[in-house]
């Protein structure tokens, strides 16, 4: 088993920062990929960012030169940073791991974004 427990969500204006921060314990040797998540109101989840253990980060095209995705091995923790935060980035992250059997989930932070 994974657990992943997230932080770093709020109200931002537009235009502001917001770092997300998702610590995995339990069987993390297994994790493969890191990454986020994210569904809006009415909309499926779609994936924001992914971070495979040494291979090359991918992100969706929306947040591609705003959001940066990282990991802290040391701290089992991977990060979101997200820049010039627009309304439409409003909903919930989620941060996953995947061990290539299996996918875990985080519980969720809701980033809003408005003035």
């Amino acid at each position: 088993q994974v657990q992943l427990v997230e932080s770093g969500g709020g109200l931002v204006q537009p235009g502001g920062s917001l770092r997300l921060s998702c610590e995995a314990s339990g069987i993390i040797f297994r994790i493969s990929v890191m990454g986020w998540y994210r569904q809006a109101p009415g909309k499926e989840r779609e994936l924001v960012a992914a971070m495979p253990l040494g291979g090359r980060t991918n992100y969706a095209d929306s947040v591609k030169g705003r959001f940066t995705i990282s990991r802290d091995n040391a701290k089992n923790t991977v990060y979101l940073q997200m820049n010039s935060l627009q309304p439409e980035d409003t909903a919930v992250y989620y941060c996953y791991a995947d061990t290539g059997s299996r996918q875990y989930w985080g519980q969720g932070t809701q980033v809003t974004v408005s003035s």
